[in-house]
């Protein structure tokens, strides 16, 4: 799989920006504030719907317009599509494929696929579970983008219960237990459905993240993943254990059954206690977790090994994603730069950003492309592979 062509209108610092692309490896080289970094961002947004840098569509919008729209063509086995995302300001973003409008954005998931590694990864092993939850949904839907409609109905329903739990936590009226009790059947069902994903993404994504992280840190305690939940049995936790086709029955089963165990304190808190949002995904080195215990270059190490083992993952489904690798070789240390290298030197399309060439590992021979500022003031501009594009707003 690869990118042949990117288009920007409105998104970030760039008002209009039209990219031809090739396979191979291509580095966009600037300084910091250049731009460089928001086209990566792009494209990782058309893969997931989500950026890697905030949580809001807002900061996507240009400062002074009211929607940014993203284009690509994307090549998948010798088949071309086209997909394009509208991100609004204040209403629902829209996409279309090959200029066909869908019903909903995340229809569109599922044509591209992309792995990022940034320097924000660090939060993977350093940050709060959010985090991690969604390194593992995003992954769980690069490979079944149903699951993107499951999130959606997961999301919605929660917030519902939610409300209706701080309501009947009040005034605890037989209506509105009665509701929650049809509510707590829902929330079961989708949970379910994500569970099940969630584990047997563990189980698959296992193999890969300790094979990965053996590579870059050989020296290191062998690093290892595991799903948290203080409400599944270990035996359905355990990452060696292969996932059955009956797996989501027997979890509903168990959520419905842990939704009923802490109903009194579900009301008494006013909030969901019981479910994947409230999950995490368990990183250890040797017997203690990553985090908190790892040095520096160990954590760096193992957010590295995850999206390389996301990476390798994804080539086992057939369509190998696009590689995007944002500002990070300078990060890492000569062990670290030469693993990621070998990987990227195999990968059918590898798209990287950098401040100077000294940053990119030679045996990359990647074609570079500059990103540069002229002009002053309102008048400053960028200029990338030829194209002049005006600029405004947040820079990358």
């Amino acid at each position: 799989m690869f990118v042949r062509a990117l288009s920007l209108r409105d998104f970030r610092s760039w008002e209009q920006v039209d990219l031809e692309l090739s396979p191979g490896r291509t580095v966009f080289l600037g300084s910091n504030g250049n731009g460089k970094t928001n086209l990566l961002e792009a494209l990782g947004y058309l893969s997931t719907l989500g950026s890697h840098r905030v949580a809001a569509d807002a900061p996507l919008i240009r400062l002074g317009t009211e929607r940014a729209r993203i284009g690509a063509t994307v090549v998948n086995t010798g088949r071309e599509l086209r997909v394009d995302l509208e991100v609004n300001q204040g209403s629902a973003n829209r996409g279309q494929i090959n200029r066909s409008p869908v019903r909903r954005p995340r229809e569109i998931l599922g044509i591209l696929h992309t792995v990022l590694f940034a320097p924000e990864d660090l939060a993977l092993v350093r940050g709060d579970p959010g985090e991690r939850r969604r390194f593992l949904d995003e992954l769980c839907t690069a490979r079944l983008p149903r699951l993107a409609a499951v999130r959606a109905d997961y999301d919605r329903v929660l917030r519902q219960r939610s409300a209706l739990l701080k309501s009947a936590g009040r005034g605890r009226s037989g209506a509105e237990l009665t509701t929650l009790d049809v509510w707590d059947g829902h929330l079961a069902g989708h949970a379910a459905e994500l569970l099940a994903q969630r584990l047997r993404l563990v189980h698959d994504l296992y193999p890969h993240l300790a094979q990965s992280y053996r590579s870059i840190a050989p020296e290191s305690r062998p690093a290892a993943i595991g799903y948290r939940s203080g409400y599944l049995p270990p035996d359905l936790l355990d990452p060696a254990r292969e996932p059955q086709a009956e797996d989501a029955r027997e979890l509903e089963a168990l959520v419905l059954r842990e939704l009923a165990a802490a109903r009194p304190r579900e009301l008494e808190r006013g909030v969901c206690l019981v479910g994947p949002h409230r999950d995490d995904l368990d990183l250890m080195l040797g017997e203690a977790p990553a985090k908190g215990f790892a040095s520096h270059g160990e954590s760096w190490s193992f957010a590295l090994a995850l999206r390389l083992g996301a990476f390798e993952l994804l080539r086992t489904t057939g369509a190998e994603p696009v590689l995007l690798l944002d500002d990070v070789f300078a990060e890492l240390d000569r062990r670290r730069r030469a693993a990621l290298a070998e990987v990227a030197a195999g990968a059918e399309q590898v798209l990287i950003t950098a401040a100077v060439p000294e940053d990119v590992p030679a045996e990359l021979d990647a074609a570079p492309v500059p990103v540069e500022m002229s002009g002053e003031g309102s008048a400053r501009v960028s200029r990338i592979a030829g194209v002049v594009a005006s600029r405004g707003g947040d820079s990358d």
